[in-house]
């Protein structure tokens, strides 16, 4: 096979195992009312089927990287492909919720395997002068998702049932794990022992501080339980700045924090991601509860949203390179707000589409402009030895704030509002939007500390951030 070749099939390939990755993160937000509906699912347990995927995939992400490194990327990527395949296939036939909560865990597991590892792969079959084109390919069929997931769960989700959803992943799981096996080389990074302690930190830490948000409506925020949880999150995630300060080798090296530019971006999608996550949990069901829309009609009316991401983020990502990050950090951020805070100020039951639409585009156009902003600002200010390192820790940072976000505004709706009638659903949602106002809002103004357009680098020394001078 000549190279030519063996670099399509290994750019088809992680980009089809990306693809499904990143739907899965998106793709089961339409048909949660169908979920609530056909399996007597609580508010509680709608959060989980997400938020267990996403704590999942966000807490093994990079030790799912290290794994390749160590055993092998293919060998790994092909164990995340039947991981995620048959995890995938336990989701389908889930006879209640709680299994399907289970399945959800497992499968995000195996896409923590699969994220880091097709990135990898890719990178390494391509030489550096044809890389960046392949990754704009990899980039844009993963891209996919976000237009395409709310629209193809719908249609699923009415066309034939919501297991579908799931089902899906199958056939192409085992399409393409012979080909990865055969048509992609093997490759190895440096082997460096696993940081294992940091990993149970870091999951502990997750998971309290999401149960506690989760269930601080149900059990009362000052019970015993939620208290409890809150405060053994919070001391877990002490416990896990203070390893990994001093772990040789950490998986969240803190060194990388004395870049103002990385926390100052990382901390700023954050807030971005979260604010978008927990919209996209909510708004589709809003469509559907309070207005009556089926699954389809909801997913189709997500598409002025989602497909300003797909239009404007290329133009924006090109803008950043020639006039820095901050402002289209801070604008879009802005943008986000003023989109997010427009629906809190409208939203009921007998509100028309037409009157959704402009606040649709313009939160997703500040989406789009702040993104890739936020994935530069936190990536291109580190030595070339951590980029890697540098950006695992923007992908699971941004992972956990879909958790954060999601946990917080439903908590804000359930506080507020519930299913009991559409007016009820509409009272919560604008809450929650309000919510998603001030979280997009903050992100902004954490924007605004990034430094201006990057000039020259400074050279790296050791495991040390490089100081960058700024104009």
């Amino acid at each position: 096979m000549s190279s030519r070749s063996h670099r399509a099939w290994v750019l088809a390939l992680t980009s089809v195992a990306s693809l499904m990755v990143a739907l899965d993160t998106l793709i089961v937000t339409v048909a949660l009312s169908t979920i609530r509906d056909e399996l007597g699912a609580t508010l509680e347990e709608l959060e989980w089927t997400v938020n267990a995927y996403n704590v999942s995939l966000a807490v093994l992400l990079l030790t799912g990287s290290a794994l390749g490194d160590r055993y092998g990327r293919r060998r790994m990527f092909a164990v995340g492909l039947v991981a995620f395949t048959a995890s995938s296939t336990a989701c389908a036939l889930a006879p209640g919720v709680g299994w399907l909560i289970a399945a959800r865990i497992a499968q995000g597991a195996g896409a923590a395997l699969l994220m880091p590892l097709s990135l990898a792969l890719l990178s390494a079959a391509f030489p550096a002068e044809r890389r960046g084109r392949a990754l704009g390919i990899f980039m844009g069929v993963t891209g996919l998702s976000v237009v395409g997931g709310p629209l193809l769960g719908g249609a699923i989700t009415e066309g034939l049932s919501w297991e579908w959803i799931f089902w899906l992943n199958v056939p192409l799981g085992l399409l393409v794990l012979p080909f990865a096996l055969t048509r992609i080389d093997e490759s190895r990074g440096a082997r460096t022992s696993l940081d294992l302690t940091g990993l149970v930190l870091a999951t502990g830490a997750a998971l309290g501080l999401v149960w506690g948000l989760v269930r601080g409506n149900g059990a009362g925020w000052a019970s015993a339980e939620v208290v409890t949880t809150l405060a053994l999150g919070a001391v877990l995630l002490v416990a896990f700045v203070g390893w990994e300060r001093r772990a040789a080798h950490a998986m969240l090296p803190m060194s990388l924090f004395r870049s103002r530019s990385f926390s100052a971006g990382n901390a700023a999608g954050f807030l971005l991601i979260a604010s978008l996550f927990g919209t996209l949990f909510l708004i589709a069901q809003f469509l559907q509860v309070a207005q009556g829309h089926s699954p389809l009609q909801a997913g189709l009316r997500l598409v002025p949203w989602t497909g300003c991401l797909m239009v404007v983020a290329p133009i924006a990502g090109a803008l950043v390179d020639r006039f820095g990050e901050r402002p289209f950090l801070a604008g879009g951020l802005v943008l986000q707000a003023a989109g997010f805070g427009w629906l809190a100020l409208i939203a009921s039951p007998g509100l028309a589409y037409a009157a959704m639409v402009p606040p649709l585009v313009i939160a997703g156009i500040g989406i789009a402009m702040a993104m890739p902003a936020t994935q530069n600002s936190a990536v291109g200010s580190v030595p070339e030895q951590l980029i890697g390192k540098a950006a695992g820790a923007n992908t699971m940072l941004r992972q956990l704030g879909g958790v954060f976000g999601i946990a917080v505004l439903v908590a804000v709706f359930a506080a507020r509002g519930g299913y009991e009638s559409p007016e009820e659903f509409a009272d919560g949602f604008a809450a929650a939007m309000t919510g998603a106002f001030l979280l997009a809002l903050a992100g902004a103004a954490v924007g605004l500390l990034v430094p201006g357009r990057r000039t020259t680098a400074a050279p790296a020394q050791g495991e040390r951030t490089a100081e960058v001078v700024r104009s």
